[in-house]
């Protein structure tokens, strides 16, 4: 019986999020951030999203893509609410 030589998960298929590029990037001082869609009525419920580890966490509805500031350690204070980011469009 032959054995069939398994691909190693991280050879099996190309990192789709690196493959495209985010429709927005928005760059926050705190690991855990909300997105809305700030579109009003064209927008999405809002959605809390933590980073973990990483130093970016992307949106399941609207694909944004928040990155930590260089040099931050993502805690949260009271400037840094959570759920708010420092965004243009800020909440």
């Amino acid at each position: 019986m032959a054995r069939k030589a398994k691909a190693k998960p991280e050879e099996a298929r190309p990192a789709i999020a690196d493959a495209v590029p985010p429709p927005e990037v928005i760059v926050v001082g705190s690991k855990r951030v909300a997105c809305d869609g700030v579109g009003g009525a064209l927008g999405h419920p809002r959605v809390w999203l933590e980073m973990g580890e990483a130093t970016y966490v992307e949106c399941l509805y609207c694909d944004r893509r928040f990155v930590l500031k260089s040099g931050s350690e993502g805690l949260e204070n009271e400037l840094t609410a959570p759920g708010v980011y420092e965004g243009s469009h800020g909440h």
